[in-house]
């Protein structure tokens, strides 16, 4: 057996290295968390060949003194930790191993200055060497530059990605610091070219506002709802996206708890209970939120590159949070993104304030009738009568026609509005389904002649196996023979929707359930089908008030700006944006 030896200092160094700088993103992050840090209100990074050349960060903080350069080098020393307390840490770096780690794996120079110093000083620490400090020119603040990374770790560049991705990743670190400090401007040069660049604009909440708008893009900027909320010690500020203007990706969902970035997965699962049934399958909200708690209350140190945290209360976090966003999400729940309707127009901005529907709205609304209480014989005239109430008097206006027996028209005071029949009468159903099981039970009625819907055994069996959860929807069914079931009762609201394409797809939704999922989850999922196959059909022809009264009903259904599958319902064109497509503008 060979004997143990002690490993070199510089070995020992590089292996620890790696828990910390995994590739250029990471180089960065430390570098910018530093930088944050000391007070930086201006943070500039650059990089070349995706950073393996060359990682330049240059902030305006307020600097080392030169006799503080060598230390700040050395394994585990920090300025951040007041006292050996890992309770109460304030800061988004407090191990001090950053600087050494980098440098050792590259060559290192530091270049910084306090206010009171006539001068800064230079510290150069390449293949373990250091040189300096020296007296060097430069403005109060520190510039760290880091050249040839893994030069010393050469297994390292093999599993680099190509330097674009690496620009993308560091771009990606940026963004995320970013939030966590909207008074702070940050810019990135790759390879000699201007890449991306945010304004600090302050900490108040219209500074958020910018900063989350600026991080999200043009599609989130008018479609933005704040959130403010307080329990005990826990404080919550963020704005968070329309439904509407969701992503394949979580990459926008922009985290912070007492001003440092992180990824954690508590507040992700909280963000996406949130939306709940807003959003459809494969989808992810845009948010940035800013969690406020006692330091002692949450433990930063449970993560390599501290990207986690863990709460103290996680129940009473989580639960801060899914409320807050759910109460906000409700009173703004008729809005749609805006950014729907740029599609259309190919260019040009959406005018401010688009697509929103005021606070208070009528509660007299008249009501939209059911699929069975609809006239059948309504009139075939597309365009509709001439309304008592003029456009301007409602937020989704008065119908003027009906598209392909599909979309109603209708124009408001700011233009014309277009909706999809179907997908807004499908969240309308649905949130009267959740209504009435909120409030006990689902209104029933005893169908005239029990209906037989064959089944295969499987989808059988499951349907029957949550006979329970339906009867609490207002659909009763029971096995009959052995290859079907026989439904004797349905939802009142549902009127005579086609009960067999209905119970068979409820069969397949509850064949997609776990049996461990929750009873309430369980009831929404089969509500929300019942919606689907209980709403107005695309290919229904509506009278002129059966349109504004679906119209009129949307302005009182939370959440009507999008349907069960998180589809927008509608979308609006203002007068500028025709005006435009007929350029007149």
């Amino acid at each position: 057996m060979p004997a143990i030896r002690r490993l070199p200092e510089a070995l020992v160094n590089r292996i620890a290295a790696g828990e910390v700088v995994e590739r250029p993103a990471s180089v960065v992050k430390e570098l910018v968390e530093n930088a944050l840090d000391a007070g930086a209100r201006s943070v500039d990074v650059a990089i070349e060949d995706g950073g393996r050349r060359l990682i330049t960060v240059v902030d305006d903080g307020h600097g080392m003194a030169p006799d503080d350069l060598p230390l700040a080098v050395a394994p585990h020393a920090t300025s951040k930790l007041a006292d050996d307390d890992l309770g109460r840490i304030a800061t988004l770096g407090f191990r001090g191993e950053a600087l050494a780690a980098i440098a050792a794996v590259a060559t290192l120079r530091l270049v910084s200055r306090t206010t009171q110093a006539d001068s800064a000083a230079a510290l150069l620490v390449e293949d373990g060497r250091t040189d300096g400090p020296r007296p060097a020119a430069g403005p109060v603040g520190t510039r760290v530059e880091v050249r040839d990374l893994f030069r010393w770790t050469p297994a390292r560049l093999k599993f680099l990605r190509s330097p674009r991705a690496e620009a993308e990743a560091v771009q990606e670190v940026l963004r995320q610091l970013a939030v966590a400090a909207p008074g702070c401007t940050f810019r990135l040069r790759v390879d000699g070219r201007d890449s991306w660049r945010v304004e600090g604009a302050g900490v108040d909440a219209a500074a958020r506002r910018a900063r989350a708008a600026a991080l999200m893009g043009p599609d989130a900027e008018d479609a933005l709802v704040e959130v403010t909320a307080g329990r005990d010690a826990i404080h919550l500020d963020a704005w968070i996206a329309l439904p509407t203007a969701s992503r394949a990706d979580a990459r926008l969902q922009l985290l912070c708890v007492n001003d440092r970035p992180v990824q954690d997965r508590l507040l992700r699962a909280a963000l996406r209970a949130a939306y709940g049934d807003l959003l459809p399958a494969g989808r992810q909200p845009m948010a940035a939120l800013w969690l406020r708690l006692p330091h002692e209350a949450v433990d930063v140190n449970v993560h390599p590159a501290k990207a986690e945290v863990r709460f103290r209360d996680a129940a009473a976090v989580r639960g801060l949070v899914v409320g807050a966003l759910r109460g906000a999400l409700a009173v703004h729940g008729h809005r749609t993104a805006p950014g729907l309707a740029r599609t259309l127009l190919g260019r040009g901005r959406w005018p401010q304030g688009a697509g929103t529907l005021p606070a208070g709205l009528a509660e007299a609304a008249p009501t939209f009738a059911a699929p069975s209480e609809l006239p059948l014989g309504a009139p075939r005239a597309r365009p509709a009568a001439p309304p008592v109430e003029t456009a301007e008097d409602h937020p989704l206006g008065a119908a003027l026609a009906q598209l392909h027996d599909s979309y109603v028209l209708a124009q408001n005071s700011r233009g014309l509005v277009l909706v999809d029949q179907h997908a807004a009468h499908e969240r309308i159903v649905y949130e009267r389904l959740k209504g009435e099981l909120a409030e006990g039970g689902v209104r029933r009625q005893v169908l005239l002649l029990p209906e037989v819907v064959e089944l295969a055994d499987e989808a059988r069996q499951a349907l029957l196996a949550r006979t329970a959860e339906l009867a609490e929807l207002g659909l009763a069914v029971e096995g009959f023979g052995e290859a079907a079931v026989l439904v004797r009762e349905a939802p009142a609201l549902l009127g005579p929707a086609a009960t067999a394409d209905l119970v068979r797809s409820l069969a397949a939704d509850l064949l997609a359930l776990d049996e461990a999922v929750a009873l309430r989850d369980a009831l929404e999922r089969v509500a929300a089908t019942m919606a689907c196959h209980g709403s107005v059909r695309a290919g229904r022809r509506l009278s002129p008030a059966e349109m504004d009264a679906l119209l009129r009903q949307m302005e009182a259904t939370p959440g009507s700006g999008q349907c069960n599958h998180g589809r927008p319902t509608w979308i609006e064109l203002g007068r500028a944006d025709i005006e435009r497509l007929f350029q007149r503008r």
